[in-house]
This record gives C-alpha cells, sequence and structure tokens, in this order.
C-alpha cells in the first residue's frame, strides 16, 4: 500500500512544510549567535531574550527550524537522565548527579508550562511513560533499572511497577512500570511555535544559511560564524547542531550520528483502539536492548519508532529522512507483535533523522569565555527535555552568572573523540548486531544474555 517516504516527518505533514525565513543577508554583528535552529538553539534564544530584551541574538540554520531531529523525533519529553548517571558521580559524587535528574525531572514540567503559557499547541499532555518486559529477562532487568534509579534519586512516585495491561495492553507484557515525569509532544508544532515565539520577542531567524566554520575569539576579533553569506560575529558563538555535528571537520568525531527510524499508521479504527487499551497520551517503551518507543498521537495513530540502520559509514548524514524499505518493514513487524490487531492498519507515513551519541554517552551544556565558543548536545535520543535544560543553562553561562543550572555535573563536560573508520562503523553494527542477537537468546532466559554484556561494552555505556 502507498504510502509517504521520507518528506522529513509525519510530523511536519500534519503542520505543513514552512515557508521560509530569509537567508543571511550578510555580514553582521550581534551580542549572541545561535548555530542551529532546532530546540536547543531555539530555547538557548528563547531564555536569552526573556532574561536580557537588549541582547541582539541571531540563529542561523541550515535548512529551516525543526529540520533535523527537533521535527522528527518520537514525541518523548522525557525526565530520564540524558547520560551515564555513573560518570558523572565518578567525577562529582552521586548528590550531583542527583541534583541533574531531578533537573530533568522540572524540564519536563518546563517544557509544558512555556508551552502553555505561550500559546503553543502542541498537543503535549502529560500521561507519564510506559515500559513494558516481555520475557523473564527483561523482567529481571526491568527489577535492576528500578532498584537503580533508586540509587540516583527516583522515589516511589518517580517510578513504580505497574500491573501489564493496567494502561497499554501489549501482547506477552509479563511486567510494566510507569513513571509521570514524560510527556506526549507533537514534535514539528513545538518547534514550530518556539521559533515564532523568539521571533516575535526579536531574536533574527536566518534560514537557509549554512554555518561552514566557526572562529574562535582572538585579541584582534570577536568570535564568528563563517557562511557563504557572511560572517556573524559575536561576543558568543553557540553551537547547537546535535546529530548534524559532524559536518564540521574538526568536530567529526566528537559525536557520532546515530539513525533511528519511525513508521505512524492511519488512525486506528475504534475496535483496533480499544483492543490495545491505550486510552490516554501516555508514552510507550521496552526493556529490550534493540529498543522501541511509540506514542498514540493526538489523532489516534500509533506512531513507532527503532533503530533500523544505526550508522552510515564515515558518519554521513541521510537528512532526506527517507527510510530502507526493509526497516520499514522491521517495524511494522514490530508494530504488530505489540499489538495484533495493528496489524491490518496500514502505515501511512515513514522517516529516518539523526541523533548524537558521545562516545560516552554523556551529555553536556558548555561556554569557553575566553574563546566565546560554546555548546549543547549529545542527548542519546532524550532531547526534547534535555533541549530546555541545555537553554536555561546556556543562558546562565552567557550572563555570566553563577546559579544551581551552572553547577550541575553535565556542564562543560568533555568526553574523547569515536574511533576513526572503519572502527566505527565496525564497532556500532557489531554493537546492535550483537544487541540483537542478545534480545533473541533472552526469549528463554531469567537474566540479561552475556551477549548484551560485550556490546555493553563495544558500546561505552
Amino acid at each position: 500500500m502507498a504510502f509517504v517516504n521520507g518528506a522529513v516527518s509525519h510530523w511536519f505533514s500534519e503542520t505543513g512544510l514552512p515557508s521560509p525565513a530569509p537567508r543571511l543577508p550578510g555580514s553582521i554583528q550581534a551580542d549572541v549567535c545561535l548555530v542551529g535552529a532546532g530546540y536547543t538553539g531555539l530555547w538557548t534564544a528563547y531564555y536569552l531574550k526573556k532574561a536580557r530584551p537588549d541582547l541582539r541574538i541571531v540563529v542561523l540554520e541550515k535548512e529551516f527550524a525543526g529540520f533535523g531531529a527537533s521535527g522528527r523525533n518520537g514525541g518523548w519529553v522525557v525526565g530520564e537522565l540524558a547520560g551515564s548517571g555513573a560518570a558523572y558521580a565518578e567525577r562529582f559524587g552521586r548528590d550531583s548527579v542527583i541534583r541533574l535528574q531531578h533537573a530533568m525531572f522540572d524540564a519536563v514540567a518546563e517544557v509544558v508550562r512555556v508551552a502553555a503559557k505561550e500559546g503553543v499547541d502542541a498537543d503535549l499532555v502529560q500521561d507519564g511513560l510506559v515500559t513494558v518486559a516481555r520475557n523473564r529477562a527483561q523482567r529481571w532487568r526491568m527489577r535492576q533499572e528500578i532498584a537503580h534509579a533508586r540509587a540516583w534519586g527516583w522515589g516511589g512516585d518517580d517510578l513504580r511497577l505497574i500491573e501489564p495491561g493496567e494502561r497499554i495492553r501489549v501482547a506477552g507484557a509479563v511486567d510494566a512500570m510507569y513513571t509521570p515525569h514524560c510527556a506526549r509532544v507533537q514534535p514539528a508544532k513545538l518547534v514550530r511555535g518556539l521559533a515564532r515565539i523568539v521571533q516575535n520577542l526579536g531574536v533574527e531567524l536566518y534560514e537557509g544559511t549554512e554555518v561552514t566554520a566557526l572562529r574562535p575569539r582572538t585579541i584582534t576579533s570577536s568570535a564568528a560564524a563563517l557562511t557563504p553569506y557572511g560572517r556573524v560575529t559575536a561576543e558568543y558563538v553557540i553551537r547547537a547542531t546535535e546529530g548534524f555535528t559532524a559536518a564540521f571537520r574538526p568536530l567529526h568525531r566528537d559525536w557520532l550520528p546515530m539513525n533511528s527510524s519511525m513508521i505512524v499508521t492511519e488512525p486506528l479504527p475504534p475496535d483496533v483502539l480499544a483492543e490495545t487499551g491505550w486510552r490516554g497520551a501516555e508514552l510507550l517503551g521496552d526493556m529490550a536492548h534493540y529498543y522501541m518507543y511509540a506514542q498514540r498521537t493526538a489523532d489516534g495513530r500509533i506512531a513507532f519508532g527503532g533503530r533500523g540502520k544505526p550508522y552510515r559509514y564515515g558518519s554521513r548524514i541521510d537528512d532526506a529522512g527517507r527510510t530502507h524499505e526493509r526497516t520499514i518493514r522491521q517495524l511494522h513487524a514490530m508494530l504488530a507483535d505489540f499489538f495484533p490487531a495493528a496489524a491490518r492498519v496500514p502505515v501511512a507515513h515513514a522517516w529516518s533523522g539523526v541523533l548524537a551519541v558521545p562516545r560516552d554517552w554523556c551529555s553536556t551544556a558548555a561556554l569557553d569565555r575566553r574563546s566565546g565558543l560554546g555548546h549543547a548536545g549529545g542527548y542519546t535520543g532524550h532531547g526534547v527535555a534535555t533541549t530546555n535544560l541545555a537553554g536555561r543553562t546556556l543562558r546562565d553561562l552567557v550572563l555570566d552568572e553563577r546559579t544551581e543550572l551552572t553547577d550541575l555535573p553535565w556542564v562543560g563536560w568533555h568526553v574523547r573523540p569515536w574511533e576513526p573508520e572503519p572502527l566505527r562503523w565496525l564497532g556500532v553494527h557489531l554493537m546492535y548486531g550483537l544487541y540483537k542477537r542478545a534480545d533473541a537468546r533472552e526469549r528463554g532466559l531469567r537474566r540479561t544474555s552475556k551477549i548484551a554484556k560485550v556490546a555493553d561494552l563495544i558500546s561505552g555505556r
């Protein structure tokens, strides 16, 4: 059956592709220049302009606001820590990680609050996240994860076991857990709403303007973002390019652009919807290593995502969003496995995008006052909420204010680069191949497969 493949995402098929803002008209001077008009760049612009309306803030975007992960993600505003708690704790201590985790909880509520305050209708509903276990090994891992979460500050109200089928009826589920710290969102509506808000506040947004290089501050010149149409010089230039960061040659190995793919069905007929038991706006995930993520959209579809082809050689990015036919079939088969009745509901749209993965899976927000360059990202798939935390943190760093946010352990975090090719390509594909084998073996195991533990060592998680 015919369906749309690529064309950015289903989310933009609902809103329509935006009319482009003008490109940079020539070289200009600003106070702050933000490179990338996704959630990170737009949240940072929003909070800076709210705090200091007098600042001249410029946002540069190669395509249009929301073209990347901000307009293609699964619509999870999730309060899960974007990074490795153990890695942060080793350097800064357990209490600092607990503070970071609670800042993530607050970020979910902040996204919902600002959207309501600013009149952004993005189908935001905070009904939480249901995670299911579908065999004994996954159940064992779920209990381990709950114990691990308790050690990092999650209380009984933050994460708890529920009966399988209590909120969503997933075929074969043997256990389930629930957290309220997650909201559903229509990603394109949120990012385009943010773009509208910051422009109304006086932020200058230039689209169709590729940044080809970043220049640090020197004794004789300010920091700058270079484009084919001129340069933007500023006191601070903040890189907010997430999965597209590898396009900058000096940063080619900093964050790996991991590919993720999605399908969305046609609206579910009432009998199919009734069989799923999915009446609210909860998000859905599972405990498999080769995991999935899903939402029930505001108009009654299921948007269902997974890895597909996880990585392209040389950190190349398929920015058109087109998805391999085999991946689409795999995702539809997984959807039917979770919800057998949904097997007869056609796929309406398929697309892909990239997220940024640091070598140690630790996100960061940073500003070097000497060079005038800053950045935030490496969200490992948790960016819809983490970008909001990043925007508020970068605001405080730019304004040189010491706050609770600037004292969080992810601020200024440095990681080692990924291996050169072909080791990078081989390692990533080996890692996900092992995770798939581990999932298959765990159907008959009581605990996590040793194969998965080998994959964890390779991944550095």
